[in-house]
C-alpha cells in the first residue's frame, strides 16, 4: 500500500472531522499528525485500502478521546497535588453561571430528542445517549447495522440543526 498517496488524499476530510470532533482546529491538526503517525506505524493491520479513511478516522478519534480525557484531568491532578501542600477549597458547589449553562444545554438536549422523529430518535438515545455499540441497536431495533448507522448520522445532521436554530450553545 502506499501510505503517502492514502494519507495525502485523506487526511483533509478526517482533519475537517476532528475539527467537530476535539472542537479546536490547533487540537484537531495535533490529532492527525499523531494519528498519521500511528496509521504508518500500523499500516500492515489494514487489509482494504478502501478503508484507509475511516481507519485513520477512528485512530484519530480514539486519539482525540484520550487527550480530552488527559485535559479534563489535569485541573484534577493539580487540584490535588495543591490539596497534598495543605490547600483548602472555598466552595465545592459548582459557579451559579455554570450550573445555568448545564440546565441550559440539558433542556436543550431533551428538546433536540425530542423534535427527533422517532425512526431516528431511538437509534440516536441508544447510539450517542447510552453509548450502545451500533450491533446492539441494530440487533434490538430489528435494523442492520448500516441501517443504524444511516439513521444515526441524519439523526446528529437533525440534532445540530436543532441545536443551530435554538440558539444551543455554551457560549
Amino acid at each position: 500500500m502506499d501510505f503517502e498517496r492514502l494519507a495525502n488524499r485523506h487526511k483533509d476530510a478526517v482533519y475537517r472531522q476532528m475539527v467537530r470532533v476535539c472542537g479546536n482546529r490547533d487540537d484537531a491538526e495535533d490529532v492527525l499528525v499523531d494519528a498519521l503517525l500511528s496509521a504508518y506505524q500500523a499500516l500492515d493491520t489494514l487489509r482494504d485500502e478502501a478503508a484507509f479513511r475511516g481507519w485513520l478516522a477512528r485512530i484519530a478519534t480514539r486519539i482525540c478521546g484520550r487527550m480530552r480525557h488527559r485535559s479534563e484531568l489535569r485541573p484534577l491532578v493539580e487540584w490535588s497535588a495543591l490539596e497534598a501542600q495543605g490547600w483548602e477549597s472555598a466552595d465545592p458547589a459548582p459557579a451559579p453561571d455554570a450550573e445555568a449553562i448545564m440546565r441550559h444545554m440539558q433542556r436543550c438536549v431533551s428538546g433536540a430528542v425530542e423534535f427527533l422523529p422517532a425512526i431516528y430518535r431511538e437509534v440516536y438515545v441508544m447510539r450517542e445517549l447510552e453509548t450502545r455499540p451500533a450491533e446492539e441497536v441494530a440487533e434490538a431495533l430489528g435494523l442492520t447495522v448500516s441501517a443504524v448507522k444511516s439513521r444515526l448520522h441524519r439523526a446528529r445532521h437533525l440534532v445540530r440543526g436543532y441545536f443551530d436554530e435554538n440558539a444551543c450553545s455554551a457560549d
